[in-house]
């Protein structure tokens, strides 16, 4: 309630009618004038209306203006306002009853601010003066008015005109009788040029499916989740000294139902198919590809327009929320793609949000991306950094989320990514550092550590820039805990398309990874971006004939779970798929579950991978640490003549307990090859990806290999052993 004069001019009046008044609270609803008071309505679709007071007497309502502006004033000496509604009746005589909006106190004024952005923002479901009904609140600085539509006001933003905040630039209203599941969206009416737009809430816990962009008032805070184990020991489940082994996803492409493939799985149908078969296959982690809400599928959810809402595309908040709890009770890690460098310009996104860069930089040399046709936040203001670093937290919060792996860090921290001179602008030292967003990235990590210990964060970084994974109080660190190797991945590919017959050339294309491999922490990733646009699948890379190709994928998937950092592959790879990825249809599971000899090749090579996972977590050596140069020496490097590669990987607190990994990168076995390694005694074949259960020519060492006293390659004992063709094996002390 307000204080009011009795009688409204004109210009308030056609203010109201035309829906651009920016404060209806001062003209509408209750108000005390003198020993009077005086109700206001306006409903454009009412040509008729009567107060209903608590006791059930009703007074008809004066029609102020024919387009549905109503008064009624009545005597009254009482304090405070009676409680009432509003019994409406329309021109063709049909009658509906209505809260008044504008009678209810502000519950933002009341409950201050200085909350977290999703605690403050969006819609909740809240009780004012005992009516249950949403709070609707956005943040619009710069917009003339802001009005909430849905279904329940005819989307007609001249209904329900919201009361701004203008010390935060907030835009709140209590919708009485606006529950779960209710359609809404905000109409901006703006200073530019007349421009109006309609925008989804930035803050929305829940989407409509696409194209269609409103968004449905959701209560997130209702699901009972049986993590609690997990999350009280996540730190000790998500040390950087265990096994990290991750299998990255794309819900809608993972597999699809229906005899057509039309159809995505639904979280459920998720939680049922996706977490055993991650449990099975000895993953350690799932990576989602990014489940924010995204417009356009072609994007695979790297254009975000709904920040806080999972895609509606496979069910409801909760729906997910119970596919990450069942990770959680299989020991799996839920790591979420995150994409806080840039967002689509579709209209109902955040670019040009109250009719101002609100969200971006108003500079295109700043605020716009030359490669993806995005926009750029602008990291600079403090609202737009609070906003994207509460996000961070709302996943770990809300959804028990385990990891961030941040996506292209790279083209946040320079001004001149992908530009051309003239197209960028330096920083204020007239450098090409991204001064805002270097500082965002920090104050993020350092929010995610603070609130969260043991959740990770992970840089997608291809550059070389220093101190990626360096906490921020350590010489500039950005905070990261664990970067992409993006390095590694480029050059290990290049030198496995490369045919076997010239490798010996490029030999330093291996070696030259471990030159930097524990100068951050790494994780090795063979990600989505090697298998589309053209680049062919993993399988279909390697160079050769049928058997060679798979021979080859073997090789490498050994080689990377013996390289020091963590690892990370796309689905598919793992059943050895032909074809390119692609969003639009499932991967070919059927490829691995016949029972002919084509089948059983992808069916043995899925069982290497199951091996490599099981042999990765029960063995100290292969990752207690990993960023250490303690953790890896070269037995041999020089043999470039026959493409082989031999070395250790141990655990220091046991050095006594080496793995010796021996890699042949030609189709020739050698026979007799002797090796150097650091004991006496037997040595076994530990893992060997030659082996006929995995589909090889199964030249394997079946008895141990007794070393004998004689120097070789460095060390003081050898062995002789047969090296079989594009393979690894993996040799361990007898016993």
């Amino acid at each position: 309630m307000s204080k009011s004069k009795s009688k409204l001019s004109n210009a308030e009046i056609q203010a109201i009618v035309g829906g651009y008044h920016t404060d209806p609270f001062a003209v509408l609803g209750p108000h005390k004038v003198a020993n009077s008071l005086i109700i206001r309505l306006f409903h454009p679709f009412a040509d008729e209306a009567e107060v209903v007071f608590a006791r059930g007497k009703a007074q008809k309502m004066t029609k102020v203006n024919e387009a549905g502006l109503f008064e009624l004033t009545k005597k009254s000496t009482a304090k405070s306002i009676p409680g009432y509604t509003f019994k409406l009746k329309d021109y063709q005589g049909v009658t509906w009853s209505a809260e008044d909006v504008y009678r209810f106190d502000s519950p933002l004024a009341k409950e201050g601010t200085d909350r977290r952005w999703y605690e403050v923002n969006g819609a909740r479901l809240a009780t004012v003066n005992e009516v249950e009904g949403t709070l609707f609140v956005v943040w619009a600085p710069n917009a003339e008015r802001v009005s909430l539509i849905g279904d329940f006001n005819n989307w007609d933003g001249r209904v329900n005109v919201m009361r701004k905040h203008a010390e935060k630039g907030l835009w709140e209203l209590f919708i009485p009788g606006v529950g779960q599941g209710t359609l809404y969206k905000f109409e901006i009416k703006t200073h530019y040029n007349g421009y109006m737009v309609t925008k989804a809430d930035p803050v929305g816990f829940f989407r409509e499916l696409r194209p269609k962009s409103g968004a449905i008032v959701w209560d997130i805070d209702d699901y009972e989740w049986q993590d609690q184990a997990w999350v009280d020991g996540r730190s000790q489940h998500q040390a950087l000294n265990l096994p990290m082994s991750v299998y990255e996803v794309h819900f809608g492409s993972w597999r699809r139902k229906n005899k057509d493939g039309r159809d995505w799985l639904t979280y459920s149908e998720l939680t049922r198919d996706l977490v055993p078969y991650l449990s099975e296959m000895g993953y350690t982690h799932v990576e989602l590809m990014p489940i924010t809400e995204y417009p356009f599928d072609g994007s695979w959810g790297y254009q975000v327009t709904g920040y806080y809402a999972p895609t509606s595309r496979h069910g409801t908040p909760q729906e997910f929320m119970a596919f990450v709890d069942a990770c959680h009770q299989h020991n799996i890690g839920v790591i979420l793609d995150w994409v806080p460098a840039h967002f689509p310009r579709d209209e109902h996104g955040l670019g040009f949000f109250d009719g101002t860069s609100l969200y971006e930089h108003a500079d295109p040399r700043q605020g716009e991306h030359p490669d993806w046709g995005t926009r750029i936040f602008n990291f600079g203001r403090a609202e737009v950094s609070q906003f994207l670093i509460d996000n961070a937290l709302f996943w770990i919060d809300k959804y028990h989320i385990d990891g961030l792996r941040v996506d292209a860090v790279a083209s946040m921290l320079y001004l001149d990514f992908s530009r051309e001179p003239g197209q960028w602008v330096p920083n204020r030292y007239g450098g090409r550092e991204n001064i805002e967003a270097i500082e965002f990235l920090r104050n993020m990590n350092d929010a995610v550590h603070h609130n969260y210990p043991g959740v990770l964060t992970i840089a997608e970084e291809s550059t070389a820039w220093p101190g990626v994974t360096r906490a921020t109080d350590d010489n500039g660190g950005l905070g990261f805990d664990l970067k992409w190797n993006m390095g590694w991945m480029n050059d290990t590919l290049r030198y496995f398309q490369t045919d076997s017959i010239y490798r010996s050339f490029h030999q330093g294309m291996l070696t030259f990874s471990l030159l930097y491999a524990f100068s951050e922490k790494f994780v090795l990733a063979f990600s989505h971006d090697e298998v589309v646009h053209l680049k062919r699948s993993m399988l279909d890379k390697m160079p050769g004939d049928t058997w060679q190709k798979f021979a080859n994928l073997r090789l490498l998937m050994a080689y990377q779970y013996a390289h020091p950092g963590r690892k990370l592959n796309f689905m598919g790879t793992e059943i050895g798929q032909w074809r390119e990825w692609s969003e639009d249809r499932s991967l070919d599971w059927h490829l691995a579950e016949g029972e002919d000899e084509n089948s059983q090749m992808h069916a043995r090579l899925q069982l290497l991978i199951k091996d490599l996972n099981s042999a990765y977590r029960q063995t100290p050596s292969l990752h207690v640490a990993d960023d250490t140069e303690e953790s890896f020496y070269w037995i041999d490097f020089r043999d470039a003549m026959h493409s082989i590669l031999i070395f250790a990987r141990l655990d220091p607190a046991h050095p006594e307990d080496p793995m010796i990994v021996v890699c042949n990168f030609t189709p020739e076995v050698r026979k007799g090859y002797r090796i150097g390694v650091p004991f006496n005694g037997s040595w076994s074949e530990f893992m060997n990806s030659d082996h006929g259960r995995y589909g090889g020519s199964n030249v394997i060492n079946a008895t141990p290999l007794t070393a004998v006293d004689m120097a070789w390659q460095d060390q003081p004992f050898s062995i002789i052993a047969d090296i079989p063709p594009l393979a690894a094996v993996y040799f361990k002390r007898a016993g």
